[in-house]
């Protein structure tokens, strides 16, 4: 029983921290045990001190029994069930429906027909790649009427990289990516973009699930020379950070506090931080648990300009800087000498600020600073050094500070140096990402309540106790100066015997695909979160991603391509007073669209998307006034604005404003399920939003250049267009009457000063009035109910 538990009572190996122990050796009689008897002697307390410290072992092999059969469902390692046989009259398509329809007619319920066609194409289209299909793709979709042609669809669209832009949202949402500090300063990350390109490059090649948890994790102490895994530890450089604060012991605890809590969640599917202050008050997790798992991260720190290129072309980049440096010495040494007072006064304003103790760290000799000395240092000097984003006195920092014939002096060398621009290398590209600061790490400590400096018992780095008795394994990498703890955390991690690991990742993808987990509460899997509706089907998922080698492709395919999700959304009565939540999915439930693929539907339906993929974020259109309130200035290229919503620049202090509405959420902490909320903000956005206006024009001069003056076919195309669909009977009846009453409107408005709405290239033989009411149809359309929801 060593490091596990027995009961509530006892933490095997942590006396501290057993309930027992510490109330047999209370001091205060009034809540010492035993009651109503004799105090334990000194003698018989040491002993169950030492029994306890020493694993607690106990002869009672019953008791032990016992103790593992009241073990957590999630604590027991997965096992393959059986899949059930089922009279399905040929229904089921995959083992993933053979367990629905057992569990629906165990309840008297039978799965729902199968979508349309039309329905289903839009419905995966939106799901895998967040962009409806064209008319062409859901005709040809249509017409195949092959045994696979679903199959078919499914495999294109798995290998199509707006899966990887798609999908990557969900894990960012979890990662709390954003490309700014927080807090009131809320600084730029500029290099952090390369995390956000590494996840979707990881998930369209469909790196195996382990490798990606390895590489985010302790990528550069696994593969230094491989850059995306060096890029991936950026995974833990997404706290939040107040540069601001001057107390670093205590910014540097709330950010192990964070990364703790995010991996937690995470990967273990656990609310650890409930044991940040005290055992947790349901799971079993003791205090000092929480801090083993935090002393795997004890020795990080931020490295925000790891340069990402192989030696060869440093190398080449170092020859051609030394070569501009030195034709340009001379010069840069007088602005340098101008700069020096400014950079001084900044310089020293900054440190001052800092306590004696962080101050003299700073100018202590290297050799003579402690572990915990150089976490201090790097964390100040982040701000200290010209090489760092960070960096509070840059040049042009200084130099805006200057006056009279200083100032003069300073831009007639500016001019100078710009001369000598054709030698100098274009910028190596960099990225941000986690390091440890040298192959000591500090002490880590329980704290007290989990206050910052109130120090308990050291312990070292530890797997949570409920999960595994395994100690890990922590051997220093030879081939880059860290720790390898992070190596020992990552390998348990991604453990096929680690029995959340998988669960958890299957679970999350169920989730995404149908609106709900098998297990609702998707980072939570401890005593206080939802039970599984189907515990048997997470199993058996769990164990076939660990079979086919953490592919999360293949439990998509398997998902896309059962029946249970091609079901029409439309329910029964019985099975609404059965089931009324849809835990057993007797029919595909509907789900609406994050405001990210609102936005790229909408984008690609007025055929404005930019497809071009990668690189730093776009700066959209900001609604009037935000930029003077902690906006931003935007994009100047129309087209680069109009690029895919997972490249919009996330700022932690304002989020994009449609994407707020539609309830993006905060990235100051992991969030595993956006809730739908239905609020007049969304409303407002869609029907009158600047941007919204722009998309209906967009979409009615595509549907002008298919259909130029032939109304049923252009109200036709554009609801095959936006909804994946042609219109019904009154549908088209009632276009033509919009569309005729509106013109009519619009007409009577020419001439005066309000202005009408336009599609971009408007042919000569359309009327301005009807062109005009053509744009108001289509703002209809993006407007419905039935464009913002996904099935």
């Amino acid at each position: 029983m060593t490091g596990g538990r027995l009961g509530k009572d006892i933490i095997a190996g942590d006396s501290a921290h057993s309930p027992l122990f510490v109330r047999v050796s209370d001091p205060d009689a009034a809540h010492r045990m035993p009651q109503d008897r004799d105090a334990l002697s000194a003698a018989q307390i040491e002993t169950i001190r030492l029994w306890i410290d020493q694993g607690a072992a106990w002869p009672d092999s019953a008791a032990n029994q016992d103790a593992k059969i009241d073990r957590h469902w999630a604590f027991v390692p997965p096992t393959r069930p059986q899949v059930p046989e089922v009279a399905d009259q040929g229904w089921a398509r995959n083992p993933i429906d053979q367990f629905i329809f057992a569990r629906l007619a165990a309840q008297g319920l039978s799965p729902a027909p199968k979508a349309s066609k039309e329905a289903l194409i839009r419905r995966v289209y939106l799901d895998v790649i967040g962009i409806p299909p064209s008319p062409a793709q859901v005709d040809a979709f249509v017409k195949d009427e092959s045994p696979d042609a679903f199959e078919k669809v499914v495999d294109q669209l798995l290998a199509d990289p707006g899966y990887g832009q798609r999908w990557a949202r969900h894990w960012l949402d979890l990662a709390r990516y954003a490309e700014s500090e927080g807090f009131k300063a809320d600084e730029a990350r500029p290099n952090i973009w390369r995390y956000r390109d590494y996840v979707i490059d990881s998930l369209n090649a469909d790196k195996p699930y382990d490798r990606f948890i390895r590489e985010q994790i302790a990528g550069d102490e696994l593969w230094p020379d491989d850059p995306a895994a060096v890029v991936a530890t950026a995974f833990n450089r997404h706290y939040p950070d107040e540069s601001n604060a001057r107390n670093l012991m205590q910014r540097r605890q709330e950010i192990l506090n964070d990364i703790t809590d995010t991996v937690g969640s995470v990967f273990l599917g656990l609310t650890v931080e409930c044991a940040r202050c005290h055992n947790h008050k349901y799971d079993d997790i003791p205090q000092a648990d929480y801090y083993r798992l935090q002393a795997f991260f004890s020795n990080i720190r931020a490295a925000d300009s790891i340069v990402l290129a192989p030696a060869d072309k440093i190398a080449d980049y170092q020859q051609k800087e030394e070569a501009w440096e030195q034709k340009t010495k001379e010069i840069r040494d007088e602005m340098a000498r101008l700069e020096e007072p400014a950079r001084k006064s900044i310089i020293k304003e900054y440190v001052d600020k800092y306590p004696t103790e962080i101050q003299e760290i700073l100018v202590k000799a290297p050799t003579q600073r402690s572990a915990m000395d150089w976490q201090m240092y790097y964390k100040a000097s982040l701000y200290l050094d010209p090489g760092s984003p960070q960096y509070i006195a840059p040049s042009a920092t200084c130099a805006a500070k200057l006056k009279g014939e200083a100032k003069t002096r300073y831009d007639d060398l500016k001019a100078q140096l710009a001369s000598y621009a054709s030698l100098k290398p274009a910028e190596l590209p960099k990225a941000s990402a986690i390091q440890d600061v040298s192959a000591d790490a500090p002490p880590t400590h329980v704290l007290r309540t989990g206050v910052y400096d109130s120090y308990l018992q050291e312990v070292q780095p530890g797997f949570l106790s409920a999960l595994t008795s395994e100690k890990p394994q922590i051997t220093p990498p030879t081939n880059v100066i860290s720790t390898g703890r992070r190596t020992a955390l990552a390998n348990w991690l991604a453990s096929p015997q680690n029995p959340v690991t998988a669960r958890l990742m299957v679970n999350r993808i169920w989730q995404h695909h149908f609106g709900d987990g098998i297990v609702r509460t998707a980072s939570d899997f401890g005593v206080q979160g939802e039970l599984p509706s189907q515990p048997q089907l997470l199993d058996w998922l769990s164990t076939e991603f660990v079979n086919h080698g953490w592919s999360m492709k293949h439990i998509h395919r398997l998902i896309l391509t059962s029946a249970t999700y091609q079901q029409a959304t439309g329910s029964d009565e019985k099975a609404l007073r059965v089931d009324p939540e849809n835990r057993l999915l007797s029919h595909f439930p509907r789900k609406r669209l994050e405001g990210e693929v609102i936005r790229d539907a909408a984008l690609a339906v007025s055929g404005l998307l930019n497809p071009k993929m990668g690189g730093p974020s776009v700066l959209p259109d900001l609604p009037a006034g935000m930029d003077g309130h902690g906006g931003w200035k935007m994009t100047g290229d129309p087209s680069a604005r109009n690029r895919r919503s997972i490249y919009v620049y996330v700022k932690r202090n304002l989020r994009y404003p449609m994407f707020e509405a539609f309830d993006m959420p905060d990235t100051v902490e992991t969030c595993a399920r956006r809730y739908n909320t239905i609020t007049p903000a969304q409303a407002l956005t869609m029907l009158n939003g600047n941007i919204t206006l722009q998309w209906a024009q967009g979409f009615a001069a595509r549907v002008l250049k298919q259909s130029t003056d032939d109304a049923p076919k252009q109200i036709e195309f554009a609801y095959r267009c936006a909804l994946g669909r042609r219109p019904t009977v009154d549908e088209l009846q009632m276009a033509r009457e919009f569309l005729k009453q509106d013109a009519a409107t619009i007409a009577g408005r020419e001439g005066t000063e309000e202005p009408i709405a336009l599609p971009p290239g408007r042919p000569q033989s359309v009327s301005m009035s009807d062109a005009a009411a053509l744009v108001d149809f289509c703002h209809v359309l993006l407007n419905s109910n039935e464009f913002v929801y996904g099935s």
